[in-house]
């Protein structure tokens, strides 16, 4: 047809990865590329389209309204791509990926996601470690992992690609386990942990007192000490047992922020590491 527009693939995988990484640095370390090449990818891809697409100062970088709108549509196309080269050239993929995820995450949403993964590459070896979020990080930066999901503040400007967000809520064993409470008995992971330091901060910002009933190293063991009556915990809302309780719209209880999650990828990663990572990311943004 006349005057219609090809998008060029390898233009938008640099416009996708300089969004996911926040930098233009970042995205040519992940690509392999100078930072003038990618300067240069991205100056062609907004002559192609006519339209910018990153508004950049000397201490930020954004996306345009425009760019918001294309970069929904250019991930789907990079995934059709990979995919159909997958199928084509990479049936017998191969290697192991280290891969670090908090607990409750692993527990409710992942398992489904790396089942499939592993059933369509089958001689792929996945190794799975949960910890806490800091815990993560630390490890991630010394090398321990290939890939790892975190916990971070929606409003953090962090390495990584959001792959979910969800409300968190205070979870009680009933819903009289927090009526009339003085001081609020907390069950929670040890320090460092994103989701204690959120509890006690929404606590201590309208006055309420609270003190450490109960700390447990395990998911498990956290719903155990909630069911027991032990104290009241934070948990994302659809990570709930259904023996348990969430306290919404409670009086006594502050409202929590959304919780976010999002991946990281190590530098020079492996062909199927980085597969991995992609699927990840389409499954959740699917909500598989």
């Amino acid at each position: 047809m006349p005057g219609t527009r090809t998008l060029d693939l390898d233009l938008l995988r640099c416009f996708v990865t300089i969004a996911e990484t926040g930098s233009f640095t970042r995205a040519g370390d992940r690509l392999g590329r100078t930072q003038s090449t990618i300067s240069l990818q991205v100056k062609r891809l907004e002559d192609q389209i006519g339209r910018a697409v990153f508004v950049r100062t000397p201490r930020s970088l954004s996306l345009t309204p425009e760019g918001e709108r294309l970069l929904g549509p250019a991930r789907q196309l990079l995934r059709l791509n990979d995919a159909a080269i997958a199928e084509l050239f990479e049936p017998d993929m191969t290697g192991r990926v280290r891969i670090g995820v908090p607990e409750d995450f692993a527990t409710a949403h992942l398992p489904a996601v790396l089942s499939a993964f592993a059933k369509a590459h089958p001689l792929v070896e996945l190794e799975v470690t949960c910890d806490l979020t800091l815990n993560l990080l630390d490890r991630f930066h010394g090398g321990a992992f290939d890939l790892v999901l975190v916990k971070r503040e929606p409003s953090a400007r962090l390495e990584g690609v959001r792959v979910w967000r969800e409300p968190l809520v205070w979870v009680a064993r009933d819903q009289l386990a927090a009526a009339g409470l003085e001081t609020v008995p907390l069950v929670v992971s040890p320090e460092p942990c994103v989701y204690r330091k959120r509890a006690i901060d929404a606590l201590e910002a309208v006055g309420r007192k609270w003190r450490v009933a109960y700390t447990s190293t395990s998911l498990a063991g956290s719903q155990s000490a909630v069911n027991a009556g032990l104290g009241i915990t934070v948990l994302p809302r659809e990570m709930v047992p259904p023996y348990l309780t969430p306290i919404i719209d409670d009086a006594g209880l502050p409202p929590l922020y959304d919780t976010e999650i999002a991946l990281i990828e190590a530098p020079g990663l492996s062909q199927t590491a980085h597969r991995l990572a992609q699927h990840i990311v389409a499954a959740l943004e699917r909500g598989d």
